[in-house]
C-alpha cells in the first residue's frame, strides 16, 4: 500500500492511515451487516410494501432498526481490529504521525510511562465496553429469523 501512495505521489500522514485502515476494516463491518440481514425476516419488508411505503422509508423504519446492533458491532469489531494494527500504522504513517496505538507501543518501552500507559489501556477498554453494553440494552428485544 505505501508503494501505491508512493507511486501516484501521495505524501504519508493522517489521511493515508486513514485508507489503510478503512481498506481491511471495512470487510469485517460489512460481513457482519450481511450477516444480520440474511437473517432478518423479510415478511416485515413485504408488509411495509403492501401498505404503501415507499422502499426508503421501509429501510429506515423497518431494515435499519433491525440492523443497528450489526452496524454498531461491526463498528466496534472494526476499531478493535483497527487499534491492534500498528504495524499497518507504522507503514502508513508519515514522518510526523503519531496515533494512539503507536503512542501506547512507544511508552511501552519506557517503565517510568508504565502507570499513565495503564490509564490509557483501561480507558479504552471502558471506550471499547460502554457502546457494547448500551447496545445491549437498547436492542435487546430484537426480533430475528432465529428468535429472540
Amino acid at each position: 500500500l505505501q508503494s501505491s501512495f508512493k507511486l501516484f505521489g501521495i505524501d504519508l500522514g493522517l489521511h493515508t492511515i486513514v485508507i489503510a485502515h478503512a481498506t481491511f476494516c471495512v470487510v469485517v463491518a460489512y460481513n457482519n451487516v450481511v450477516a444480520r440481514l440474511r437473517r432478518l425476516p423479510r415478511s416485515p419488508e413485504e408488509a411495509s410494501a403492501d401498505l404503501g411505503a415507499d422502499s426508503w422509508m421501509t429501510f429506515r423504519r423497518i431494515t435499519l432498526p433491525g440492523m443497528r446492533t450489526a452496524l454498531l458491532s461491526g463498528g466496534l469489531l472494526a476499531f478493535a481490529l483497527s487499534f491492534d494494527e500498528v504495524i499497518v500504522t507504522l507503514f502508513a504513517a508519515g514522518p510526523g504521525a503519531r496515533t494512539l496505538p503507536v503512542w501506547v507501543y512507544s511508552e511501552l518501552q519506557r517503565s517510568y510511562q508504565l502507570p499513565v500507559v495503564n490509564v490509557v489501556a483501561l480507558l479504552l477498554v471502558l471506550v471499547s465496553v460502554v457502546p457494547v453494553w448500551i447496545a445491549q440494552r437498547i436492542g435487546g428485544g430484537e426480533i430475528t429469523r432465529g428468535g429472540r
